[in-house]
């Protein structure tokens, strides 16, 4: 352990700000390279009071302050190193090669590199960092923010790590973008998420979207069926297919009419961000639709000192979750016309539904959630199953014959697929098709087999989920 002096951690974020004041007034290399080691020393004494405060279990609130030190001083650490890293190199005679002898820092101070304490690895480190902070000024901040977005320790590994994904993000136009460019968060959702939804849920026929933005959700709705009730805290002006526009509303602030005693299902994908927790409890409280669908990043399921977060996923769990082993397309904000990129996001369509005989997101009385591994490429040439009929129950699991076995759960439409179960995770599927000759099927038990795969029957395609599910598990299965 070095020998840096003990500070009071309630003194660090003084400290930090006559860092940052240091640093903002000094004009030669002394000057900034006491900037840097003030905020080297700030941020190993909140290091050390972060891992302090995790291992006597702290609140929250305690840790977090500690990592927005770690994070402040390590800006300004970064920031003096490029600016040390602009002296080193106005120190190098002309034309000297790299890891040549430097020359005296021309500022009348007669400070050298090697004095300034920079190794060689750490001047090509710094190097680095000053071009990156040339070309962006406001990188390093922005991961640091992303970090803490994150609850990940602001630590100088992470940092380095964090540095080219921002890059990224700036280069995409996600999460990186100013809130000016961000304007109303509006990302919109991928086809392909859709597609694997509605080749795989049934809903009332009457859905409402309540974060509708441009449509990109509601009209693939439609286009299966379903009659779509629209509105957004944002005014896109977008219609249904009978011309009715959005309603502008506030959808935290909403509550059932009291003109609509029927509940509609409620597919969305909610806007990330601070009020996401508050949005989710909010539907599950007030508006209790049998069935709600959303799509979230993956993170969703972790977390425990929020308690809007506890309410919709241990008070009323959600029934299943389909998680993209793939991951989706890219959602651009709104008006992007920058480069695409692939997704760094994990995401998946989180399912409550609500057991109309009790009134509970959790019938049974236990969490019983089941995470159902899906690949969006296996549905690109899937129907989807369209609308329940009016007043027609949700289909529930049947339970498994004796033994090892598989129940086939059919929903009482034409173009439904007919789920393979074991007991109540669904393993597979068969899609038939009333436009042609046989079906297609698919099986996802473990890991997605790939594109659906044609069968000449239904009867064929069955018995080959049910091979399938026996050469996975090496189990007997029982017909």
């Amino acid at each position: 352990m070095s020998g840096a002096p003990a500070i009071a951690d309630n003194a660090l974020p003084s400290l930090v700000k006559e860092a940052a004041a240091v640093l903002s007034r000094a004009t030669s290399a002394a000057e900034v390279l006491s900037a840097h080691d003030m905020a080297a020393t700030i941020y190993d004494a909140a290091k050390r009071a972060a891992r302090l405060a995790k291992a006597k279990r702290a609140h929250d609130e305690l840790i977090n302050a500690t990592y927005r030190v770690q994070a402040d001083s390590l800006e300004i650490e970064s920031l003096a190193k490029s600016r040390l890293a602009k002296e080193y190199d106005a120190a190098r005679p002309a034309g000297a090669e790299k890891g040549g002898r430097p020359k005296t820092v021309p500022d009348g101070n007669g400070f050298t590199a090697e004095e300034v304490g920079l190794t060689r690895k750490q001047v090509h480190e710094a190097r680095q960092m000053r071009d990156a902070i040339e070309h962006d000024p406001g990188i390093v901040r922005r991961a640091l923010d992303q970090m803490l977005a994150e609850r990940v320790e602001p630590t100088r590994a992470a940092l380095k790590r964090e540095l080219p994904r921002a890059n990224l993000r700036a280069a995409v136009g996600t999460d990186s973008a100013t809130a000016a460019e961000r304007g109303n968060n509006l990302y919109q959702t991928p086809p392909e998420a859709m597609r694997a939804l509605l080749s795989l849920t049934r809903f009332s026929p009457r859905v409402w979207e309540p974060a509708c933005g441009r449509g990109a959700i509601s009209r693939m709705l439609e286009d299966a069926g379903y009659e779509v009730e629209l509105s957004d805290l944002v005014d896109y002006g977008t219609a249904d297919r009978f011309g009715e526009v959005q309603r502008v509303e506030n959808f935290l602030s909403t509550a059932p009419r009291s003109d609509d005693p029927d509940r509609p299902d409620i597919v969305t994908n909610p806007p990330y961000g601070a009020d996401l927790n508050a949005f989710v409890a909010h539907a599950l409280r007030v508006h209790r639709p049998r069935r709600m669908v959303l799509l979230l990043n993956l993170n969703f399921l972790c977390g425990f000192d929020d308690p809007n977060r506890c309410f919709a996923m241990d008070e009323c769990p959600p029934r299943t979750i389909y998680v993209f082993t793939r991951r989706l397309p890219m959602m651009h904000r709104d008006g992007w016309e920058g480069p695409e990129a692939s997704s760094r996001m994990n995401t998946a369509w989180f399912s409550w539904e609500l057991d109309e005989a009790t009134g509970s997101y959790d019938a049974d009385g236990h969490r019983d959630t089941a995470i159902v591994r899906i690949d969006w490429k296996t549905f690109e040439g899937a129907k989807p199953c369209g609308p329940l009929k009016a007043g027609e129950a949700l289909a529930r699991p049947k339970p498994a014959a004796p033994g090892i076995g598989l129940s086939w759960d059919q929903p009482d439409n034409p173009r439904g697929r007919i789920l393979a179960k074991l007991g109540s995770v669904e393993v597979g599927a068969v899609f038939p098709d009333p436009d042609a000759k046989g079906c297609t099927w698919s099986f996802w038990l473990g890991t997605i087999t790939g594109p659906h795969h044609k069968a000449r029957s239904i009867d064929a395609a069955k018995a080959a989920i049910t091979k399938l599910f026996a050469e996975r598990t090496g189990l007997a299965v029982v017909k």
